[in-house]
């Protein structure tokens, strides 16, 4: 059976399909469009049925793109004559306006189960719902009351999907009433949509019981929200986890990187010396490790940031920084896109398909890849670690964390400069307003977190993984084959040094590494491009990472890693060590203050990514806007990295 969930935004629809799911679900998007669509697998009775989640919405007459990706979706429905049954998620402090979009939905003849949401809040609002007479209206519709966060009335709901799937293979009805989807629908839409909400009303008044509650404003609330204050909360918010990313994942960091060091030393034990060895100890290995090391700094970001959302106090962020966002040409819808691409900048322009407004879109999209991803926290820790010191700003802020933070707010600053000159460049003569709804403030349910991390994790290492798996190959291989007779000539010329013959053993390896290395075919693409970077603080080596993040930006990290493998006759897997030993040739060291800090702000701007140009072409229909972002995002990021070479 195919159970499909809808509700209004804000009812708990996503807690209850974690709830049902658990980690059997799978994200993607539906046909054709860029809307979220997940669907998971839970069993009744040891029966396996399949949960799909619809993006949540007011009603099923489209007047957002959400909307329409469900309404379209019902219409898919006519001509599949597959067992259904739907799920309506009412938010029991909204009765009224959840069960606006039940009568739509039950309109449509599917057979439907109704949940009753959040019991335990209505109850706080001094709101109570007596169910035998709502079960006494809505006489063939199953009803449960939940409370989803905590896992209250779960079997209540499978009984009742239970007995709604039972009657419905009884009699072997699964069509779908088409009258609805006719064009005279819509133009009875507003004189319906009238008559409908005070028939509901009037049933509301019959079972809904209201407690006199006295109503005060949040104290809370007001300093959240507030003009002044609450921006400087959210600034303090956010550095708060900056810190805490750095302090708290510092030791499995480095329990990952002893790990990969202890099965590199016992795969160079156990595998005879040769290609393969070398190919897995040089190549592969330190790779892996270059991105894995920097999962708990991921995972602790999202796991704050999901704290956030779960808790209800991202929907209040939201609604502060639309009063920020409103003079550079976008409104609150902006920032949900801008927020998400701080996770990856592809959901964030995926996204903005729901700012109906063309101006606002347009300048969300083009300014989403500046929010820092999380692709860049492995750029921008590794960095942060190899050339800012441990110590604290004014004895309490980690230096480090503050470094961090300062990178995200660069990107924000940046985004908001670029879209104020594009609100004035752009000429627009409609204002578009924005409604939110501002949820109560509730406890997190630490089984969504923990849910939301592993995906995300999940997610994160996958794609890279690939990336950089099929990278760290190819790097090694270009990194030990090169010019026969030429390599062959330089390590005899570096014999024939007076500095070789004095060193021991161990200096003489690394020597012979270092030369190989640097007339290897990998070695001779990064002195063609070393010119062009050279103004900027990097070598040639930061120019093959640099190029090949491309593809991703945490590339760039796996690439240093598998470059930097030819150390590993040091007996040290630590990458971030390797950086802070290594010199030029005339003894100086190469990642200094200035050279990490230029690196580090040509990550803020650089569009270092094929996949976000590959969805900016397909959201806007063109090649002009992705093109335009990275000529733009390139200039800024070389002539920024430029600047803070030559201040520092």
């Amino acid at each position: 059976m195919n159970i499909l969930l809808f509700g209004n935004p804000n009812c708990g629809k996503s807690t209850l399909f974690n709830l049902l799911t658990g980690l059997r679900q799978k994200v993607g998007n539906f046909p054709g469009v860029t809307v979220e669509k997940k669907t998971g697998t839970f069993s009744i009775h040891e029966i396996t049925h399949t949960l799909i989640d619809y993006p949540g919405v007011y009603s099923i007459y489209p007047k957002s793109q959400e909307e329409l990706v469900v309404y379209d979706a019902i219409k898919e429905l006519q001509s599949s004559a597959e067992p259904r049954v739907g799920v309506v998620v009412v938010d029991a402090s909204n009765f009224e306006r959840g069960l606006f979009l039940f009568s739509q939905l039950a309109d449509l003849d599917i057979p439907m189960v109704l949940v009753i949401n959040m019991i335990d809040l209505a109850g706080r609002n001094g709101i109570a719902i007596q169910l035998d007479a709502l079960k006494n209206e809505l006489k063939h519709t199953p009803i449960a009351v939940m409370n989803a966060r905590v896992g209250l009335g779960k079997n209540r709901l499978l009984d009742a999907l239970a007995q709604q799937i039972k009657e419905q293979k009884s009699e072997n009805y699964f069509g779908i009433n088409p009258t609805i989807f006719e064009p005279e629908a819509f133009e009875q839409q507003e004189a319906d949509a009238t008559k409908r909400q005070q028939s509901i009303r009037k049933l509301a008044e019959r079972v809904v019981v209201k407690k006199e509650v006295q109503a005060q404003k949040s104290k809370l609330d007001w300093w959240l929200t507030h003009p002044v204050f609450g921006y400087v909360i959210f600034a303090l918010i956010l550095l708060v986890i900056f810190q805490a990313v750095f302090t708290l994942s510092s030791y499995p960091m480095d329990g990952i990187e002893w790990v990969f060091q202890q099965i590199a030393m016992h795969f160079a034990a156990w595998v005879p010396e040769g290609v393969f060895q070398d190919l897995l100890c040089s190549g592969i290995l330190p790779g892996i490790s270059g991105v894995l090391v920097f999962i708990p700094q991921i995972g602790l970001l999202f796991f704050f940031i999901a704290l956030l959302e779960d808790s209800g106090y991202l929907a209040r962020a939201v609604f502060l920084m639309d009063r920020l966002v409103r003079p550079f040409g976008m409104n609150g819808r902006s920032v949900v896109p801008l927020l998400s691409s701080m996770a990856c900048a592809i959901p964030g322009i995926m996204a903005t398909r729901g700012i109906p407004n063309a101006k606002e879109r347009l300048i969300t999209l083009f300014v989403a890849p500046l929010m820092s991803c999380s692709a860049r926290i492995p750029v921008y820790t590794l960095l942060i670690s190899v050339v800012i010191p441990k110590q604290r700003f004014l004895g309490v802020v980690q230096l480090q964390g503050l470094v961090l933070f300062a990178l995200y707010l660069l990107g924000i600053i940046s985004a908001l400069g670029i879209a104020f000159v594009m609100h004035r460049m752009l000429k627009q003569t409609t204002r578009s307003i924005y409604i939110m709804e501002i949820p109560d403030f509730k406890p997190p349910h630490w089984r969504n977190i923990f849910s939301t991390i592993f995906e995300k994790i999940k997610v994160f290492t996958m794609e890279a993984g690939v990336i950089i798996l099929a990278l760290s190959i190819v790097i090694w291989a270009l990194s030990n084959y090169g010019p026969t007779e030429e390599r062959a000539n330089a390590v005899r010329e570096l014999k024939a040094e007076a500095t070789y013959a004095k060193a021991n053993a161990k200096e003489r390896n690394q020597s012979e590494a270092a030369v190989l290395l640097e007339h290897s075919y990998l070695g001779k693409f990064g002195k063609t491009i070393e010119p062009a970077i050279a103004p900027l603080g990097y070598d040639w080596k930061i120019g093959i990472a640099i190029g090949s993040s491309f593809l991703a930006r945490e590339v760039f990290v796996g690439t240093l890693s598998t470059i930097y493998a030819h150390d590993e006759a040091s007996g040290n897997f630590r990458l971030r060590e390797k950086l802070m030993r290594e010199m030029h040739p005339d003894g100086s060291k190469k990642f200094t203050l200035a050279s990490g800090v230029s690196l580090m702000v040509f990550y803020v701007f650089a569009l270092q990514c094929l996949s976000t140009m590959a969805v900016a072409r397909r959201e806007t229909g063109s090649w002009k806007i992705p093109i335009l972002q990275l000529v733009l995002y390139a200039t800024l990021a070389y002539t920024a990295a430029w600047c803070c070479f030559q201040i520092f």
